[in-house]
């Protein structure tokens, strides 16, 4: 049976979280995980103030739940709770299979990998939350009361 490995380059004061253990290396290093185990780079840290869409809170909330072991549980709460409201929310049909797959990841407890999955949403949910704002903007234009509708500009002979 072939044994999974990992390996991972880290610069000097970078950090890893590793099963809820913060490391951090004082050189560059590599390291090599030779089983499973829950991890999140650094880069990939989300801090709270950054959650500001939707797709941002769910995985700040799976964040969690690798981050901080003795939280897990109530984070998974969390995420059970919104996960059926995103499906809901979202009309994207990309952002709808992925949160589906990141359900499985997440019931898999395949973590990483989720977190990976919503980061490769950002882009598709910019542009869809940008279009449903476009949306409402010219549905309000529509219906508002004609003495603040913009008037039409005149063609210039």
């Amino acid at each position: 049976m072939k044994q999974n490995t990992l390996k991972i380059s880290l610069k000097p004061g970078e950090k890893i979280y590793l099963n809820g253990a913060v490391i951090r290396v004082d050189r560059k290093v590599t390291l090599e995980l030779l089983n499973d185990v829950q991890f999140l780079l650094e880069s990939h840290v989300l801090q709270a103030a950054n959650a500001s869409t939707p797709l941002r809170q769910l995985y700040f909330v799976l964040q969690i739940m690798l981050m901080n072991p003795e939280g897990a549980e109530q984070a998974r709460v969390m995420f059970r709770r919104s996960l059926p409201l995103l499906l809901a929310t979202f009309e994207n049909e990309t952002i709808r299979s992925s949160l589906k797959h990141v359900d499985v990841l997440v019931s898999e407890n395949r973590l990483f990998e989720a977190l990976k999955e919503i980061r490769g949403l950002y882009a598709v949910e910019e542009k869809s939350l940008a279009g449903a704002l476009a949306a409402k903007s010219a549905q309000s234009a529509q219906t508002a009361p004609a003495h603040l509708q913009p008037e039409p500009i005149a063609a210039s002979a």
